[in-house]
């Protein structure tokens, strides 16, 4: 798939040139990644827009291009259908942040490391389109963020970054506060490639991610195309199944919620893209928390 061909970005819309470069960076690789970078691009451009021709060009052209995306891409799930886009774009943020977890508390810094921490954030923000993230998904967008931009910042000052997650300490930081921001106009505080110019030695007020398990067929990853995402086909009829949702109940009698259920249906949809990209600790994992939640009633801890 090819991108937009696009005008100059104008200056109030910088912002979202870094969305727009993933999107650039997928257009061979996964063209469902690339839809939804450009379209959160769009609402974001549209937000900022100050309204000058330069800007609304700019807007159309990429209004355009999704729309002749989206038809010629009418096929597939992932660009039509809100939920298993969702899925997707959550797979391969995770895929991409547990690349880098496991990487840095390995002390294997590098660019590809520092990018896919990145990219993995602004993914999250990506994932907004369709909602609320998760309580794990903002953990893990803020602490993607900022250690980019910390182990960026420790090599360009030719210093070795700490290896995992920092301590935390009682001093106020902004950075936590600042990465969990969807999008922000550039400032003097960005260096040229877009990293917040973090102080190498400061640590970030946010809790650090759990300790992972990360299958060996990550060591040497390289993001590569995934397999075409081909979820279960949902209900024609939503409002029947959720009639239905209300007279679930575990092996044990406890009624399920419609909350509940449809956590339950994610869980085991985030299992199958899993399995598409091979990764099947992460598929196994979510299966066990389905199972767990349809059984007990309880999410597992």
């Amino acid at each position: 798939m090819s991108g937009p061909v696009l005008p100059p970005i104008p200056a109030p819309l910088k912002g979202i040139q870094h969305y727009l470069k993933i999107a650039t960076e997928h257009d061979q690789r996964d063209p469902v990644v690339s839809y939804w970078c450009r379209l959160y691009a769009l609402q974001t451009g549209l937000k900022l827009s100050t309204k000058t021709s330069d800007e609304t060009n700019f807007l159309m052209k990429l209004m355009d291009w999704l729309e002749r995306t989206k038809k010629s891409l009418h096929d597939n799930e992932a660009i039509t259908n809100n939920v298993a886009a969702q899925a997707h774009l959550e797979n391969w943020a995770l895929k991409l942040f547990l690349y880098a977890d496991k990487n840095d508390r390995e002390s294997n810094f590098g660019k590809s490391v520092i990018q896919s921490f990145y990219t993995a954030g602004l993914l999250y923000d990506v994932i907004t389109t369709f909602g609320d993230l998760s309580e794990e998904a903002v953990q893990n967008r803020k602490y993607a963020k900022w250690k980019a931009a910390y182990i960026h910042n420790c090599l360009k000052n030719g210093e070795t970054p700490v290896a995992g997650p920092l301590k935390e300490n009682d001093e106020d930081d902004d950075t936590g506060s600042q990465s969990d921001q969807g999008i922000s106009s550039p400032s003097p505080s960005t260096d040229a490639f877009g990293f917040p110019s973090v102080p190498s030695s400061s640590s970030p007020n946010i809790p650090p991610p759990k300790p992972l398990n990360i299958p060996s067929e990550n060591e040497n990853f390289i993001p590569i195309e995934p397999n075409p995402y081909n979820p279960a086909p949902t209900p024609t009829n939503p409002n029947n199944g959720q009639q239905n949702f209300n007279n679930l109940k575990t092996a044990g009698g406890v009624a399920l919620s419609v909350e509940q259920t449809t956590k339950a249906q994610k869980l085991i949809k985030w299992a199958g893209s899993a399995l598409n990209y091979d990764d099947v600790p992460t598929t196994v994992l979510n299966l066990q928390k389905a199972l767990h939640l349809l059984t007990t009633g309880q999410e597992m801890p």
